[in-house]
């Protein structure tokens, strides 16, 4: 860069999408009525916990992509004003329990979309079917709605190490050294050779002495447009299960372009499954009760 260039600033990132068009077969039956990410954590959805940590990313629009069951269930509980609710509760003089309530309306503009039918299944596309909502060179976050992150925003670190990083990186995502973690049920980072922040590869659920790490990947990243690049729909395309898997566009992108790896410092949990579900519940309930 010569004395007269300056670098140009980067753009501001505004939008997320949360993924959540699964079946969520292990939570059944519950699950086939009620989306995996409307379980509740205290008094308020996983999701609701997600989006607010969003926020303190600087994050003002919110992309919700869900099954066509479920589109009706978010809907009403961030745009249903409940009005019938209050008028009761004001009735009984107990409207300071509807606060809560209307905090949600102080969230950020949420839509919620369907995961497009002819695609296959895969955690990559809940992104594609969001792609037509995200506009030309935006960069935004993807966000896995299996992870709950508490204490300091993942959202908020990954941003920062973009907003902070040079102008040629294609994303970031973030990750947890986790030395006792059972690295069969998670997918491991291998950073490049003499780097301690580029990503060379991803390895899903490696046998522990095939782990090149210790630091594992979780459902928090900032991606550019370049991703879709690598995300399509194609037979020699598609990964493990005939599924279409984020990490294995992030794993290709990263061989063409520079993607970084940020350590994240809040409090990682994953939802997935009951018996982690229930464990983050107890957690955040011993830790947030009176």
């Amino acid at each position: 860069m010569t004395n007269n260039q300056q670098a140009q600033p980067k753009p501001q990132i505004r939008k997320a999408v949360l993924a959540d068009a699964g079946y969520a077969t292990r939570f059944l039956p519950i699950t086939k009525t009620l989306p995996k990410s409307m379980l509740p954590i205290g008094d308020k959805p996983i999701t609701h916990h997600i989006i607010e940590e969003c926020v303190k990313a600087g994050i003002t629009e919110i992309i919700i992509v869900a099954t066509e069951e479920g589109k009706p269930i978010y809907e009403d509980y961030f745009h249903n004003t409940a009005q019938h609710i209050y008028k009761q509760l004001e009735k009984q003089g107990k409207e300071e329990r509807f606060r809560k309530v209307a905090e949600v309306f102080n969230l950020p503009n949420i839509i919620v979309i369907t995961q497009g039918k002819n695609l296959p299944y895969g955690n990559g596309t809940p992104l594609l079917s969001a792609k037509p909502y995200l506009n030309k060179d935006e960069v935004f976050l993807y966000v896995y709605t299996d992870d709950v992150v508490f204490g300091n925003s993942a959202c908020k670190e990954v941003v920062d190490e973009y907003y902070n990083s040079p102008d040629d990186i294609a994303g970031v995502i973030a990750a947890k050294d986790v030395p006792d973690a059972d690295v069969t049920k998670f997918g491991v980072i291998k950073l490049k050779e003499d780097s301690d922040n580029i990503l060379d590869y991803i390895i899903e659920k490696p046998e522990p002495e095939k782990a090149p790490s210790t630091l594992l990947s979780f459902g928090r990243y900032l991606l550019t447009q370049k991703i879709f690049d690598y995300l399509y729909v194609a037979d020699d395309n598609l990964g493990k299960d005939g599924e279409l898997w984020a990490v294995d566009a992030i794993h290709r992108m990263a061989k063409k372009h520079k993607v970084l790896v940020k350590p994240i410092s809040g409090d990682w949990k994953t939802t997935g499954d009951p018996i982690n579900y229930t464990k983050t519940v107890l957690e955040f309930m011993s830790e947030t009760s009176d």
